[in-house]
C-alpha cells in the first residue's frame, strides 16, 4: 500500500486506515476479537492474505500491537495502542452518520451498538468504551508478562 502520497493530513490518515478493511479490524478489536482467527468470523467475510496485510500494516504504523500468551505461543494476540484507541472517536461518528444518513437495518451487532448509544453523549459514550477496552487490554498484558 503506497504511504505518504502528501503533506496533507488527511491522505496520510487515508493512507493507513482508508481502505475497506483497516477501520473494521480496529473496529473488531473494540468488540473483543484478538486473534486472526477471530477476525476471520467477522460477518464481512476479509480474505485470509487482505487481514495479513492489514494487520501488519496496522502494527507497521503503531496503531496495533502483537503478543503471544506464555501457554500458546502459536497464537497471535493483537491488541490497540493508545494510537489505535484514538480511531475510536472516528469509528463511532462514521458508525452515527450511517445511522443518520442510510436509512436502513442494521444486523444485530450494529443495532445493538446503536441501541446502547441512545441516551448518551457521544463524549460519554467514547469515554466510556475506550475505557473499557483500556482495562481489557492491560488484562491481556499482564498475562503476557
Amino acid at each position: 500500500m503506497k504511504t505518504n502520497r502528501s503533506d496533507c493530513p488527511l491522505t496520510n490518515v487515508l493512507d493507513i486506515v482508508g481502505d475497506k478493511w483497516s477501520l473494521l479490524v480496529i473496529r473488531d478489536i473494540f468488540m473483543g476479537k484478538k486473534t486472526f482467527t477471530e477476525f476471520l468470523k467477522s460477518p464481512e467475510k476479509i480474505a485470509t492474505n487482505i487481514l495479513a496485510n492489514r494487520l501488519e500494516l496496522l502494527t507497521n504504523k503503531g496503531l496495533l500491537e502483537v503478543t503471544k500468551l506464555p501457554y500458546d505461543q502459536k497464537t497471535k494476540i493483537y491488541y490497540l495502542t493508545d494510537s489505535g484507541i484514538d480511531m475510536y472517536p472516528i469509528i463511532y461518528e462514521m458508525m452515527q452518520w450511517s445511522k443518520r444518513n442510510l436509512k436502513k437495518k442494521f444486523g444485530p451487532k450494529g443495532e445493538q451498538w446503536l441501541e446502547e448509544t441512545k441516551g448518551l453523549t457521544a463524549d460519554k459514550f467514547i469515554s466510556e468504551t475506550t475505557s473499557c477496552y483500556k482495562k481489557s487490554r492491560k488484562v491481556i498484558l499482564s498475562k503476557v508478562k
